[in-house]
């Protein structure tokens, strides 16, 4: 008797055990409830489709399908793995572009509505600044935002002044400092904690050369995690804080930073409706930020939103700097004209609207 015609040989035994982890982490990815254990299954859907891929191919292989139950495991398989398929499938290639991009050269008049920004979460025990700086020098930046950035990081970014007279400094040793940096004119800055008293955020006004504003919004919400948050709710109701203070269709809005999520979770999809913001990876690719010293362990943490008023010219994640995240850069050019072509944000349903009254009030009863 072959191991393969042994029921209970080792190779069926460990695909079962794989096709179990693989569907239940899909279930649990479905469920609305707020525990950290849960919404971990929203970040590594990657990963859980090419298990499920993997094991698909396994139990094809390993099981003779002599009982019904080997039909429903296959089934429970396919689902799980249309399923995480049709969250992710708007981050491939293969999805239609959700932001236009520049095709054409930009002319001098255009140069004045361009912005170009830099995200960085620093990791504040990484002591590699010269490698930040390197970027910075390289992608010329109009505006750098760096995230977990302490008194040590803004010593560091110092040299950055003469180039970059606008800032906002929110040194801290709780791996939330924030730092601002801008080329551009910052009108009215303010540093906000919207829920938490020590996460902050940054709300501003940008100033174009060519006169035109940009509400601009910084954010790193707390993580929903074991050390710090045990639910997502103060996450959750930071960012639909948020998208319930903008105006899309008659403000041009920026918003940036570690949101802690990632672009394919419920909250994110909830905040892009809310907002009526637009995310420029959607249909060019996943742009995974988060964690750069795991390959086979990385998702997209870190996000550029922006109102249908932009339209892309680059989009680019940038070298290791020595933290955990990746630095992520776009430019952008602001076309008025824009948001007569380009596909828009679904608007939220009455349930999605009393849903996210709901997480706001959760993450702001504590």
């Amino acid at each position: 008797m072959t191991i393969f015609q042994d029921p209970f040989s080792l190779s069926r035994i460990i695909t079962f055990i794989l096709a179990i982890v693989t569907i239940s982490a899909t279930f649990a990815s479905r469920l609305k409830w707020d525990d950290w254990w849960i919404r971990a299954f929203d970040f590594p859907r990657i990963q859980i489709s090419a298990l499920l891929l993997i094991t698909l191919m396994l139990t094809a292989w390993v099981y003779d399908f002599s009982e019904l139950w080997h039909f429903f495991l296959l089934f429970l398989l396919l689902c799980s793995l249309a399923y995480q398929a049709y969250r992710i499938y708007p981050y491939t290639l293969l999805a239609p572009k959700q932001v236009l991009s520049v095709q054409n050269q930009i002319i001098e008049p255009e140069k004045d509505n361009t912005v170009s920004v830099l995200v960085s979460n620093v990791l504040t025990p990484n002591r590699q600044s010269h490698r930040l700086l390197e970027v910075v020098r390289k992608k010329n930046p109009d505006i750098l935002l760096t995230l977990e950035s302490d008194k040590w990081w803004e010593d560091k970014l110092n040299v950055l002044e003469p180039d970059y007279p606008y800032t906002v400094k929110v040194p801290l040793d709780n791996l939330y400092g924030m730092h601002l940096y801008s080329r551009l004119e910052l009108i009215d800055a303010e540093v906000n904690y919207l829920v938490e008293s020590d996460v902050p955020s940054i709300e501003t006004t940008v100033k174009l050369k060519s006169g035109k504003t940009i509400r601009l919004f910084c954010l790193h919400p707390a993580p929903p995690s074991p050390s710090q948050n045990e639910t997502s709710a103060e996450r959750d109701a930071e960012l639909l804080m948020v998208a319930n203070k903008l105006d899309a269709d008659n403000e041009t809005i920026l918003v940036m930073g570690d949101l802690n999520d990632v672009a394919w979770s419920r909250t994110t999809s909830l905040f892009l409706k809310m907002s009526g913001l637009l995310d420029p990876r959607r249909g060019r690719g996943f742009f995974n930020t988060f964690h750069a010293g795991h390959l086979l362990l990385r998702w997209p943490l870190d996000h550029i939103f922006h109102s249908n008023d932009f339209k892309l010219i680059a989009m680019e994640r940038q070298k290791n700097i020595g933290s955990d995240h990746f630095p992520i850069y776009s430019k952008l050019l602001y076309s008025s004209k824009a948001q007569y072509a380009q596909n828009t944000t679904d608007s939220p349903s009455t349930e999605e609207k009393e849903e996210a009254v709901e997480k706001i009030k959760k993450g702001t009863e504590g």
